[in-house]
């Protein structure tokens, strides 16, 4: 598997495993257990989680389904706008740090830009590194215009971006993929096969058959086509997650990417960022 270099070179895998909503039905625990497990066994190893997931529930599962995993995984977890500023994120931080059983955490993201000022969530991301319960943060949900303000208060260590960006969102292709490519800072796109709306598209079902593949494969591919993208599609059962990483081997053709650029045309023109 291909990989994605954050700022200061350090490698993460450009496929990973996202789990919003993971551990909250107590029927699927087992289940999802495995299939996070298993994802890690195949080299899905970037983790991404929030505090806001289950209002930390989803956290507290991670803690128990990676257990002895640790220092095989690069943990990813996103901390609430309001909890963004010198006197709050910290114990936000804390509590994240119990329910994962972890002492650190290897990626801090703001989820979106809220009313803390951008210049003191930077100094409190920055205060968690020095006290090492933090190796990188970033930002989740910033559009182009939102970057520029982070770098200008002083955020030119922001790791990543987390944003929507899928097949059939392609908005962030007019302006903000190519800002962040420009300053080398890797998105991470969320939901990156639609939430599974995308499935069902004649176009994908069309590029699959001819590839052999699954919907779900194409889609992945096509965003994990892109050098400096890291996906982090959901999977909670062991197929899907072995559909997942087969599809980090799916290398597009031409004629695949040009029916699909014909069927999900990309922007002419700025869209507002969307986010989920």
């Amino acid at each position: 598997m291909r990989s994605v270099l954050l700022q200061d070179d350090e490698a993460v895998p450009a496929l990973g495993q996202g789990t919003w909503r993971m551990g909250e039905d107590p029927s699927r625990r087992r289940g999802e257990t495995a299939a996070i497990r298993a994802g890690v066994d195949l080299g899905m190893t970037v983790i991404d989680t929030a505090e806001m997931y289950g209002e930390g529930a989803c956290e507290t599962f991670l803690g128990e389904a990676l257990a002895n995993l640790r220092e095989r995984i690069f943990l990813v977890s996103k901390v609430y706008p309001q909890n963004a500023s010198r006197a709050r994120m910290g114990r936000a931080c804390d509590s994240s740090l119990r329910r994962l059983r972890t002492d650190h955490l290897d990626l801090y993201l703001l989820h979106w830009r809220g009313t803390v000022p951008l210049a003191e969530t930077i100094e409190a991301m920055e205060a968690l590194r020095r006290s090492a319960k933090i190796r990188h943060w970033g930002v989740s949900n910033f559009d182009a215009d939102d970057m520029g303000d982070l770098l200008s208060q002083g955020g030119q260590d922001c790791a990543t971006n987390q944003i929507l960006y899928n097949v059939g969102r392609r908005g962030p292709e007019f302006d903000l993929l190519p800002w962040l490519d420009g300053r080398s800072i890797p998105a991470m796109a969320y939901s990156p096969v639609g939430q599974g709306h995308l499935l069902d598209d004649p176009t994908l079902k069309a590029v699959a058959r001819r590839r052999g593949a699954e919907p779900l494969q194409v889609a992945l591919a096509w965003v994990l086509r892109r050098a400096n993208v890291l996906a982090i599609p959901k999977a909670s059962s062991l197929e899907h997650v072995r559909q997942n990483r087969a599809a980090a081997d799916l290398v597009l053709a031409p004629k695949d990417v040009e029916q699909l650029d014909h069927a999900f045309p990309a922007p002419r023109q700025k869209v507002p960022l969307a986010m989920l």
